[in-house]
């Protein structure tokens, strides 16, 4: 039970490595070291309780959260680009956003500073939560089922967390790319 107690504080820690833990913790459960459902369980609610955090700093601050993200031309067209996303397709890109590194710390601000009702901000938390949670303790599972050698298992998950994160990351940045680049320089 030790390993569910530093998941939660890793999770709830932002910029921690949520991933790594949250992986080797879904191989300790395919090995019958922990339950994987409560994994996802203490997994989703420190990335919801981070997500809470990040959004009040977000909402307490505005826009000022943001500003070490946007002091250059570039960074700023991307601040821009999320808010301009969350502006209309809200909902579906907090939960999108969560499966790329650091997005998640990005759409809870954004969300908070663009004055977002914690009641539209909190379910909407609550489930991209749970799903890249359950996502990413099931890949340590299945690495756990596969491969008898824990180091291994949680090598492989990683491997192929970063083989689906990466294309995802890139084509968001793609996306921001486009923005910086049409952004007109300060």
């Amino acid at each position: 039970m030790t390993e569910l107690v530093v998941l939660f504080l890793v999770a709830l820690v932002p910029m921690a490595p949520t991933e790594a833990v949250l992986i080797g913790c879904g191989v300790l459960a395919a090995s019958g070291d922990l339950p994987l459902h409560a994994v996802i369980a203490v997994a989703a609610l420190g990335c919801t309780l981070s997500d809470l955090v990040n959004f009040s700093i977000g909402r307490g601050l505005g826009m000022r959260a943001l500003t070490r993200f946007s002091r250059r031309p570039r960074p700023r067209a991307v601040v821009a680009w999320t808010a301009s996303q969350l502006a209309t397709r809200g909902e579906s890109i907090l939960v999108a956003v969560r499966f790329v590194p650091g997005g998640g710390i990005v759409g809870a601000l954004l969300a908070g500073s663009l004055r977002w009702p914690v009641r539209r901000f909190a379910p909407i938390a609550v489930v991209g939560a749970a799903l890249w949670s359950a996502y990413t303790a099931v890949l340590g599972y299945f690495g756990g089922q596969l491969f008898s050698n824990p180091l291994v298992a949680t090598l492989v998950s990683l491997a192929v967390a970063a083989l689906v994160g990466v294309p995802i990351g890139m084509a968001v940045r793609a996306a921001q790319r486009r923005v910086a680049d049409a952004a007109p320089a300060a």
